[in-house]
């Protein structure tokens, strides 16, 4: 099946409201040329340099997500187009994005990366650490942020069971935040969970945002 094709059989699979994020990392600009040919716009990238040149060389209708864990000083070469950062999980790297924001006099949709996984390499923060963060004057003082969801990688692993008790854990952050932090906000509405091998369990437990590469690109090389 074409690239097109696959994307195409995602679509159908998933309900309207999900939204499906192409992982193109690690891809060549053609490989998204193509995809961009059968109609679809939106893509994820986890390299900012690389993000950059594809940015500069290809159409510029294309919504590019970052996906990646995100270093504060390769910020500046996304912030003047990046549609949404999947993965903040400090202040530290808010305030350089609402930095870089400012200098481009645009806001930054940001989703805030949370440890659900049993491994210990994964990034991202815990409910009590995102209290903190959010409730800071540190915080509150950034205008060219917005927060609009969460997002989490599960274990890498062959048991349903655990993947889904990890995707259950994010969506109950999120449901705590959305309460206690983003009641009237309406924006914080993204659960970003959910890749080639686990994400119609991740619609199953409720995320409105997946990030598919392999079932769409073929296997990473």
């Amino acid at each position: 099946m074409s690239i097109s094709q696959n994307i195409n059989a995602i679509l159908e699979k998933i309900p309207a409201k999900v939204q499906l994020v192409a992982v193109s990392k690690t891809k060549p600009m053609s490989d998204i040329q193509e995809a961009y040919n059968g109609g679809y716009r939106i893509f994820g990238e986890n390299k900012p340099q690389e993000l950059a040149q594809k940015y500069n060389e290809l159409p510029k209708d294309i919504q590019w997500h970052f996906i990646g864990h995100l270093q504060t000083n390769k910020v500046k070469y996304i912030a003047p187009f990046v549609q949404l950062i999947h993965a903040v999980d400090s202040l530290k790297l808010l305030k350089e994005i609402n930095k870089q924001a400012e200098k481009n006099s645009r806001v930054i949709n940001c989703l805030l990366q949370f440890h659900i996984a049993s491994e210990e390499t994964k990034f991202g923060l815990n409910l009590a650490e995102a209290k903190i963060l959010l409730d800071s004057e540190d915080f509150k003082a950034l205008k060219s942020i917005q927060i609009v969801g969460v997002m989490g990688m599960a274990t890498y692993t062959d048991e349903e069971a655990i993947i889904r008790k990890e995707f259950g854990n994010l969506k109950a952050v999120f449901t705590k935040l959305k309460a206690d932090q983003f009641l009237n906000n309406d924006e914080f509405k993204e659960i970003s969970m959910g890749m080639s091998g686990d994400y119609m369990l991740a619609i199953d437990e409720g995320s409105t945002m997946i990030r598919v590469g392999s079932n769409i690109f073929g296997s990473r090389y």
